[in-house]
């Protein structure tokens, strides 16, 4: 770690870089089992501050024609379309379920981890199903390679964590433009991210908690634990020191030999959503088991009304990856539990206060 900050501060990021993966990869082999030996570079691959090279407009990467089918096997429409404010231009998808009417329905924005999109997100986490089996809208914010060239959100950056500017405000843009564009239900607007993209939604619960009533956050990091590149790489294996959040509902999702974004990030993104208060306490941690090829431990906080607003579910033995979902995605693992119905359920347990 210490070398790869010596040549993070010097800015030879590549040579950085390259020193973390194979540090990790030595360190982390026992860990990473079949579900992600198949799995691209990690999350550490190519995280770096924003470049100029881009790609064509409209270019997606990953997501070839067997990502599509699969993304789109439920049935419903999906909407290819491109939001642009002064924060800058990001594509998203949208998915419109078979059931969609004139009623007000609630809405899910996904947010993805580096090296994904849309439609390849769409079909690892299987969300759409989701979709179609509660009448949900689901957007797919995608990063841009000009924004980040391994396209992860810039969740490190400090013009990136903060309401009304950069990457946040352009995220909440898409978020209200599906918004008047759709029939939503404002009390049910809902935010969920892997890793990268599990960062940013843990800022987007900090500087957005009136627009979204519940979020979570997948194998992430806590909000304002880095500010540069260089502290990202730290936060990643030390959770780093993050601000307090907002008091927004949310569920944790780690798995507890993650070798990428170390375990202890999920209890500083605990940590962070409790400093924000409401909390009276918690029950004791329930173990459960029956997923299969491995048990859980899920822990749940509640506020003075006696609702769980604080959930957390650690996975044993679970890597970086997103559990319960489809091979045909990246970063996935079949085996349970499966994190696209923990957080559907937990977000579907909460609405927020009218504005």
């Amino acid at each position: 770690m210490a070398e790869a900050l010596r040549l993070t501060r010097a800015g030879r990021l590549t040579e950085a870089t390259g020193v973390l993966q194979r540090g990790l990869a030595s360190a982390s082999t026992s860990a990473v089992h079949e579900s992600t030996a198949q799995q691209p570079v990690g999350e550490l691959d190519r995280l770096r501050l924003p470049v100029s090279s881009g790609r064509p407009r409209g270019a997606r990467a990953p997501g070839g024609g067997a990502v599509a089918r699969a993304a789109a096997a439920p049935g419903g429409e999906i909407r290819h379309l491109a939001y642009t404010e002064s924060a800058g231009t990001r594509n998203y998808d949208l998915y419109i379920p078979t059931s969609y009417t004139s009623d007000p329905v609630p809405l899910v924005v996904m947010l993805h981890g580096g090296k994904q999109n849309g439609l390849d997100f769409a079909a690892g986490t299987r969300m759409n199903e989701f979709a179609e089996r509660h009448a949900l809208l689901v957007a797919y914010p995608e990063q841009s390679a000009a924004a980040n060239s391994g396209r992860y959100w810039n969740w490190f950056s400090p013009s990136d964590q903060q309401a009304g500017a950069g990457e946040p405000a352009i995220i909440a843009g898409i978020t209200r433009e599906v918004m008047r564009e759709l029939v939503v239900d404002p009390t049910r607007v809902y935010l969920a991210g892997f890793s990268a993209g599990g960062a940013m939604a843990a800022v987007m619960a900090a500087t957005h908690p009136g627009l979204y009533a519940a979020v979570g956050v997948h194998s992430g990091i806590a909000y304002r634990a880095a500010h540069d590149v260089g502290s990202a790489f730290a936060a990643m294996r030390t959770g780093g020191t993050p601000a307090p959040s907002a008091a927004v509902p949310l569920i944790v999702i780690h798995g507890d030999r993650d070798p990428i974004v170390a375990p202890v990030n999920a209890d500083r993104v605990v940590a962070s959503r409790l400093a924000a208060g409401d909390i009276t306490g918690h029950g004791a941690p329930i173990t459960t088991r029956g997923y299969r090829a491995r048990g859980a431990t899920r822990t749940v906080h509640h506020n003075r009304d006696g609702i769980a607003v604080v959930e957390s579910l650690i996975v044993h033995g679970g890597g970086h990856v997103w559990y319960g979902g489809s091979p045909v995605g990246s970063y996935t693992d079949p085996d349970g539990p499966d994190s696209s119905a923990e957080v559907i359920r937990f977000f579907l347990q909460h609405r927020s206060c009218p504005a």
